[in-house]
């Protein structure tokens, strides 16, 4: 037996499949959706699941629409709202404001079975942003055998799947990875403008004006969005 059949591999996937709350309410508004854990319910055996899952957004309006767009959607359930929150998960979440709720769905809806029918793992909450679906998988497999199992994943569940990132199981994901994962779309993209105009070179090589005017935001606005990355990316709690 070869070496690549005893290793397993860590893969970063770009997911999207049809009838899913999570990708059409994202799609829809701003925000996104940590999902954590799956439980059956024990009042419709097998025809309903009950998830635990966290919203989280730039601004209380931002998630308060969004958990309001997850609740009209003909492919969710009443939103139960938590008001303490529920284990650590949260504090991964990269929103400024998190909010955590149970939903009760239709587990046929759902790609997880479907992806661990075809030998992948999820191993972190699933990210959903924008329309898609950011998962953390291991596959334990051949590692030749990858595409063939995803083009599985995709005839069955009618799933569009990107491998966005591929490695070997125990390469430890970087800590300036983890920490880039906590920064909300627009806090990332104002921190990598900034570096990349030469904001943290000495001498500087723009100004937070220059920044501001090129995102086309005030200046005010631009460093808070810049002040807040720097805290979650500099802060050894997070």
């Amino acid at each position: 037996m070869s070496d690549s059949a005893n290793a397993s591999t860590r893969l970063t996937l770009d997911l999207w499949h049809p009838n899913c709350w999570a990708i059409e309410s994202t799609a829809q508004v701003g925000g996104g959706v940590l999902a954590h854990a799956i439980y059956n319910s024990p009042q419709v055996e097998a025809e309903s699941v009950n998830g635990l899952f966290t919203a989280y957004g730039d601004t209380d309006e931002e998630v308060e629409t969004l958990l309001e767009t997850i609740e009209a959607s003909e492919h969710g359930g009443q939103v139960l709202e938590l008001q303490e929150r529920f284990g650590q998960g949260h504090r991964d979440a990269p929103g400024n404001v998190v909010r955590e709720f149970f939903l009760e769905y239709n587990p046929q809806d759902m790609v997880c079975p479907t992806l661990l029918k075809y030998g992948f793992v999820h191993s972190a909450p699933v990210r959903i942003e924008d329309g898609r679906e950011t998962w953390q998988v291991v596959f334990a497999g051949d590692r030749g055998e990858i595409e063939s199992q995803l083009d599985g994943v995709r005839e069955e569940a009618g799933a569009e799947v990107t491998v966005e990132a591929i490695t070997a199981a125990d390469t430890r994901r970087p800590e300036r990875e983890r920490r880039m994962s906590a920064l909300t779309a627009t806090q990332r993209e104002v921190f990598e403008l900034a570096r990349d105009e030469g904001y943290y070179e000495w001498p500087r090589g723009c100004s937070t004006r220059d920044l501001a005017s090129e995102m086309g935001v005030s200046k005010t606005t631009l460093l808070e969005h810049l002040r807040k990355a720097e805290a979650k990316l500099l802060d050894p709690k997070n």
